[in-house]
């Protein structure tokens, strides 16, 4: 079998879509047969942007391209890279009406469409339904996705759209044990733009104060770079609580693996997550998770691994933090349950919704 993937990026980002759609491209490689082959091209990465290619893929993997941002060369290359493939793996609907003109020039083509979330929770152009109506499978990362894409296109047909949960890499769960900051640390990761605004870092740190007041000792890490940036450290020193408060910038894989080690809770209280890879990334390790219930992350963070808040309410944030701190859920217990989304059962699952 043939398989062409494309995605917006795999290499030069390092948001939860390019996370994720490295994984499909590795779970691709695992499921496409032993004669067969997989091709990859990503619209925002250059021909340079693959130091890690051979960790996500085997001998299958035939080659990369980067598009370096060109949308037309994109187009052009993935309607050609289509010409001979059985199936078409789109990793964003910006990139599904490539899927569906791709198929005229080769009948035979099935495509799916990875649906992450708030990119499909949305009314569609009629380019848009035309290319979703023509998919052979839309992929959706939670029930709360699946819902709202037969919400704002109700002549999709259902049997089309399984469910597939995200997994997450499993090198992850090999990660050496590191030893716990010595202070209570909470920890949250992300991109942090204002178009990304509904993540809820500003309620994190409009909650220290109250948290502070309980426990003195606590410290909030922030993982991420962008230009809100300087609105939440301006926020952290309005509130006088800047020296409890870290932002760490861009990190490595590697220093990623290490916040995650070393914080006591993991906190998003996110009002717009289609899944919430970073849950994940943190209950491997055995941490209590704090979000929002909201989206799809009430399918993700259960009693028995974490909290759930209104989203917004920073009274309600600032208690359940608090309450984490001093009580966290089994460490065991939250690794089982991460440990049901591994990539091992992920890779199943997408064999099963391609048919392969």
């Amino acid at each position: 079998m043939k398989i062409v993937l494309l995605t917006p990026e795999l290499f030069r980002a390092e948001g939860g879509i390019a996370r994720i759609m490295r994984l499909y491209l590795k779970a691709l490689c695992e499921i496409c047969g032993t004669d067969g082959q997989v091709r990859s091209l990503a619209l925002n990465d250059t021909n340079e942007d693959v130091p890690t290619l051979n960790r996500y893929g085997n001998a299958r993997l035939t080659g990369h391209h980067g598009a370096n941002r060109h949308k037309l060369r994109f187009m052009w290359r993935a309607i050609r890279m289509a010409r001979d493939a059985d199936w078409l793996v789109c990793g964003h609907i910006g990139q599904l009406i490539a899927a569906r003109l791709a198929r005229t020039a080769n009948p035979a083509l099935r495509y799916a469409l990875v649906a992450h979330g708030i990119e499909v929770w949305r009314p569609f152009s009629w380019l848009e339904r035309w290319a979703l109506r023509g998919a052979d499978r839309i992929l959706c990362i939670s029930e709360y996705t699946r819902r709202q894409l037969l919400r704002f296109c109700p002549g999709l047909d259902p049997a089309r759209l399984p469910v597939v949960p995200n997994t997450f890499d499993p090198q992850l769960a090999q990660t050496t044990p590191t030893t716990p900051a010595d202070r209570p640390t909470i920890l949250s990761v992300g991109r942090l733009v204002h178009a990304d605004a509904y993540k809820g870092f500003d309620t994190l740190i409009e909650a220290m104060p109250a948290v502070l007041e309980i426990i003195p000792t606590a410290q909030l890490r922030i993982v991420g770079a962008g230009d809100d940036l300087p609105r939440l450290q301006a926020l952290a020193g309005q509130l006088d609580v800047s020296h409890s408060v870290t932002f760490t910038g861009k990190v490595s894989d590697e220093q990623l693996a290490d916040e995650y080690a070393q914080c006591t809770v993991f906190a998003l209280p996110s009002r717009r997550e289609g899944f919430g890879l970073v849950y994940l990334e943190a209950m491997i390790r055995g941490k209590s998770c704090l979000g929002a219930r909201a989206g799809g992350t009430p399918e993700v963070i259960s009693s028995d691994t974490g909290i759930l808040v209104e989203y917004g309410n920073v009274p309600e944030i600032a208690v359940a933090l608090i309450y984490l701190l001093r009580h966290s859920c089994d460490s065991e217990v939250v690794r089982r349950h991460a440990e049901s989304f591994a990539f091992a059962q992920f890779t199943q699952k997408l064999a099963q919704a391609l048919g392969t």
